[in-house]
This record gives structure tokens, sequence and C-alpha cells, in this order.
């Protein structure tokens, strides 16, 4: 009788053992990697952010900021976050490892440019050429719109542009390379165009002090994508809210401060330019 006893209780304790585990893995959160973005009130609309999802998934959802887009593809290789809002560029060198969920559109289509912005002052720069000498402000080595762009550029223009400036630098934002030539610190800069036009509307006294000397051809949009080991349902879950913002009074607001029409399907041809930029540059 002992023994059975014995036996009960150690099949009860596991039976505990099971249901928390089973628990604790229902309540765990889905994580969201991002960078930096253009809002000044950043945290609060996060956690905004954050509930819209997390009542639209039937999950708590939380957001996990990391400075570069190598730190967030780390996170996203190592499980530690399920979903990211990354670029073009990263997810075409490592969509094998992604699944991709939404393209955003912005002023109704899933694509953006890369805008070369110099001092307001400076009204004769018309291209990245004109840059030659100057000290000049990348947003992040792996951003398509503030680096493999105006690097493509020069290229394709038959120069280096390792020996092209006088110096370069990295901001680690696309906000901070508008503030840098705002204020003096570089004398040119890469930036999304996308990040530029909602800071404009946002934050009209830092982009006065810049001017936009070039846009370059359209790219397909930053867009968000899902670790591929994510469960299918999770991901499901996480797509339909997505995908309905747009669809929804709370959702519409806050695509509005997103400066963003929708979060729209995935479209993997609208990356093919960023793979022929990604070709050239690896043949220089």
């Amino acid at each position: 009788m002992r023994r059975r006893q014995v036996l009960k209780l150690g099949l009860q304790a596991c039976a505990v053992a099971s249901a928390r585990y089973a628990e604790a893995q229902t309540a765990r959160a889905f994580r969201f990697g991002t960078t930096p973005v253009f809002l000044d009130d950043q945290a609060g609309f996060l956690g905004r952010w954050a509930q819209y999802l997390g009542e639209a998934m039937d999950t708590k959802v939380e957001f996990v900021q990391r400075r570069t887009y190598r730190d967030i593809m780390a996170l996203l290789g190592t499980e530690a976050v399920d979903a990211a809002w990354i670029c073009g560029f990263p997810w075409v060198v490592n969509k094998a490892q992604l699944h991709g969920i939404s393209v955003p559109r912005y002023r109704g289509a899933p694509l953006y440019q890369s805008y070369l912005i110099v001092p307001s002052g400076d009204t004769t720069s018309a291209s990245p050429l004109d840059m030659r000498g100057k000290v000049f402000a990348y947003s992040d080595p792996d951003s398509n719109s503030g680096y493999l762009v105006p690097r493509t550029s020069l290229i394709q223009a038959g120069a280096d542009p390792n020996h092209f400036f006088s110096r370069t630098f990295f901001t680690w934002g696309h906000r901070n390379v508008v503030q840098a030539v705002a204020t003096g610190l570089a004398q040119a800069g890469a930036v999304d165009g996308y990040v530029w036009d909602t800071l404009q509307l946002v934050a009209p006294a830092m982009t006065a002090k810049t001017r936009v000397a070039w846009r370059s051809a359209w790219y397909g949009f930053p867009p968000i994508a899902t670790r591929s080991s994510l469960d299918a349902l999770t991901e499901q879950r996480f797509a339909s809210a997505l995908l309905g913002m747009d669809k929804t009074p709370v959702g519409q607001r806050l695509l509005n401060e997103l400066n963003l029409g929708s979060f729209g399907a995935f479209q993997p041809e609208v990356f093919d330019g960023i793979v022929r930029l990604v070709a050239v540059n690896s043949r220089a």
C-alpha cells in the first residue's frame, strides 16, 4: 500500500509539474523586436501597440528594442524574439531563416526611397557624386536606404565608397542621421525617405535644417518577419492581428502615428531591387 501511495503521489507531482509547464508555455509573451524609430513618445506608442496586438492575438506581447539590425537578427537567430521589424537588406541576406509576414504600405504602396540629405544651406549638391571629400553619416551597416543604396550608387558611377568621403560614421538610427546633418556633425547623410518624410510632420524644426538633395529608385519597404521556427498557429495569429490593423479604429490610430496606411500582405518580389544591390556590392 505504501509503495502504491508513493507511486500515486509521484504521478500527481508529475501531473502538477506538467500542468505548470504547460501554463508557463501558454503564458509566455510573444516578443517583437524593433530598432529605434522616429517617435518622440516611443515607449508610450510601443505600449499601446503591444496592448492592441496582445488583445488581437489573445496573448501577452512584449517589444524588445535593440540599437542595430544586427542585434535584432541575432535575437531572431537565437529565438530570443519571435518576430521583428527589420530592413530589406537583412531580409534578402537571411530570408532562408525567416518567414515574411508583412510589407507595410506607405502612401499606397509597399515601397520607399533612400534620401541623400545635406544641410539646408547647401543648395547645389544634387547627387551622391557631389559628396566627394565630405563627412558622411550612414545609418546602419545593415540598412538598405542608410548604407547599401548610397554605396551602390557610387560603385555604379565608378567611385570607390571606401575612399570617396573624407570621413564616415554610423549614427545607428535614421533620425540620428537627420540630427547629425541638421547640427553640422555631418555634411551629408543617407536616410530612409519614409523616416525623413514623417519627421517633417512630427519634428519639422529638425528637417527644416536639412534638404533632400537626391532620391533613389523605389525599393521594398522594411518588412516584418518571424523566425522560421515559430509555430504556425502563433504566426497566423500575429499575421492576422497585424494585417487587420487598418480595419479597426484603434488600429487605424496606431497606423496614423506610424504614418502608414496599413500593414499589407508580404510580397517577396518587391525586394528584387535590393537583391540586385547586394549583388553589385558583393562584386565590388
